[in-house]
């Protein structure tokens, strides 16, 4: 796999990732519905129709994407969306408060050493095409650093998650 290839399946797994949490919750006002509860995420909920919804629009982002997975994604949503309202973060859209927080409390403390970039491009200098370093120092330093955020994000998740009650229900009365 090329560099840049590795690097576009790192923005498309952030993106993936981001976009787990983009979507916005529909309302059934159609029909009388009695929406079922999936998850509990501290006191908050998250409903079958919430989850049907998130996973039918990640579906076409991802179609190998598992129910459980997008699941997954709301609560560690709830927790980050908690955890900014701590920091007293706000934002525009609930996306926006979540890259804020993310961008405070993981990014802001990412550093990557110049000696980093260069071990990176001496181990993978097969895959550059014969480019120079000075050529592709800053597609390096991209790639490491979301690589980083993404290691600290998921260490950070599982410490949150920890502190937090979480109740799945998804298949408690579902024939799955």
């Amino acid at each position: 796999m090329q560099f840049k290839d590795q690097i576009e399946n790192y923005k498309r797994l952030l993106t993936t990732w981001l976009s787990l949490f983009t979507i916005h919750y529909l309302l059934f006002t159609a029909y009388a519905y009695v929406d079922r509860v999936v998850a509990f995420v501290d006191d908050e909920a998250i409903t079958l129709s919430e989850l049907d919804q998130r996973f039918k629009d990640i579906q076409q982002l991802s179609p190998d994407s598992k129910k459980e997975q997008v699941l997954d994604s709301l609560i560690n949503r709830k927790i980050l969306l908690r955890e900014a309202r701590k920091y007293r973060i706000e934002a525009p859209t609930e996306d926006e408060v979540i890259n804020e927080y993310i961008d405070l409390k993981i990014r802001a403390y990412i550093r990557v050493l110049e000696s980093d970039i260069e071990t990176f491009y001496r181990d993978n200098v097969d895959q550059f095409s014969g480019k120079r370093l000075v050529d592709v120092r800053d597609d390096i330093e991209t790639y490491l650093a979301e690589k980083e955020v993404n290691e600290r994000l998921s260490s950070e998740l599982v410490k949150l998650r920890e502190g937090s009650y979480i109740k799945i229900q998804l298949h408690a009365d579902e024939n799955q």
